[in-house]
Parts: C-alpha cells; structure tokens; sequence
C-alpha cells in the first residue's frame, strides 16, 4: 500500500508525462534544482522521487518492447 507522499509523487509523474511528454524528466529536474537553490530539501527530495518514477517507468517500456 502507497503512502500519501507516494501516491502524489506518482501522480505528479503521470501528470508530468502527461504534460511535457519525453520532456518531462527535464521539468522535474529543474524544479529539484530550484528547490535546492532555495534551500528547500524536502521539495527537492519530491523531485527527485519524481524523477526517479519517470526513470522506472522509462525503463520498464523499454525492456518491454524489446520482447
């Protein structure tokens, strides 16, 4: 079971997706480095959760259109 940090993360990610398409992680990114330069870490550590679901889920369509 998602906790609530998790389950906004994931959908932030899909909304992310949704948005800026292949652009994505690149949004994220920035919005991680600007809350690092703002001293904000718990925002940054959003971010780079964030980013972290759209590396999964880029590798996981990956692998699988491969078979």
């Amino acid at each position: 079971m998602l906790d609530e940090d998790e389950r906004r993360a994931r959908q932030e990610a899909h909304w992310l997706v949704k948005e800026f398409g292949a652009e994505a992680p690149i949004y994220a990114a920035m919005k991680a480095e600007k809350a690092i330069e703002q001293k904000d870490f718990g925002r940054c550590a959003r971010w780079k959760r964030i980013l972290e679901i759209l590396s999964d889920s880029v590798h996981s369509k990956s692998t699988a259109s491969k078979y």
